[in-house]
């Protein structure tokens, strides 16, 4: 049932984001695949961190968080933050970035969109904590298609485990 239930996770395609944030003079950011929209009124986003990365206890401390949109010109955001040169606390430093107007938080040049978002809600899910966001600002950059998770060459299924896309079904 292991390698079935990889398969059909693998099914779920996400986007694939950037979460970014500011705590203590460090500027951090991370490969995030489970973001999603949860409401309408008010806009709400939600974002999936493991709750054992660096992250998790920056976005608890500061109630804030950056969501940036990865697009198709820009894959190198994903290869560095999968990379081993990413797996670092102050890991922006090698990165084009400015913060947010209202929150402070980094914001990607590289990113086709950028979201700044005060922190609604949070729990606990498993080894992930799920937060719920509300937009304090957005910007717009290229124009260009999103990368989603059928773009890359593996797929993510928490933890540690990234396993090759077998490329011969999907």
């Amino acid at each position: 049932m292991e390698k079935e239930l990889a398969r059909a996770l693998s099914a779920l395609t996400t986007g694939i984001y950037v979460l970014t944030v500011s705590h203590g003079g460090i500027h951090h950011g991370m490969s995030s695949s489970w973001v999603s929209q949860v409401s309408g009124i008010p806009p709400l986003l939600s974002a999936a961190v493991d709750n054992q990365h660096f992250s998790c206890e920056a976005v608890v401390r500061t109630g804030k968080f950056g969501l940036n949109v990865v697009g198709s010109r820009a894959r190198e955001l994903e290869d560095y933050f999968y990379s081993a040169r990413a797996r670092r606390t102050d890991n922006l430093t090698e990165l084009d970035y400015e913060l947010s107007p209202v929150l402070g938080v980094p914001w990607l040049k590289l990113a086709m969109v950028s979201i700044e978002a005060r922190l609604a809600q949070s729990f606990v899910a498993g080894d992930h904590t799920i937060f719920v966001g509300e937009p304090a600002g957005v910007r717009i950059g290229a124009n260009e298609r999103p990368l989603t998770s059928l773009d890359l060459d593996y797929i993510y299924l928490g933890g540690k485990e990234i396993i090759p896309r077998d490329r011969s079904g999907w």
